[in-house]
């Protein structure tokens, strides 16, 4: 996948209190507000397939809907088991109302 930005959605799609997942190529991204500022994360949690965009954000915390895994938002790091790995993160931006991934790492 080349080195660009893509329009995931409306930049109205994520607040503080909702999460909004979003597709690049066959990757999954859960993007995420905390203050005000935009964080773009794997969705998929690495312990058994769930949505993180589904689970409880808690700060700037998100916990797995199915088995208590949590993640740091900002730099997707694993902050307690069942998950063994940290999360991937991508750049993400609003511009004129739009989602933007760059999906350089993505695929």
């Amino acid at each position: 996948m080349t080195d660009e930005w893509h329009d995931v959605g409306a930049d109205s799609d994520v607040s503080d209190e909702d999460a909004f997942s979003a597709k690049v190529g066959d990757t999954e991204i859960g993007i995420y507000r905390i203050d005000g500022t935009l964080y773009a994360l794997e969705d998929v949690c690495p312990h058994a397939y769930a949505l993180l965009s589904q689970g409880f954000v808690d700060g700037d915390q998100v916990e797995c809907p199915l088995h208590e895994a949590v993640f740091h938002i900002p730099s997707g790091k694993c902050l307690k088991e069942p998950a063994d790995r940290d999360l991937k993160t991508y750049e993400v931006k609003a511009e004129n109302g739009r989602l933007l991934v760059r999906a350089s790492n993505a695929g």
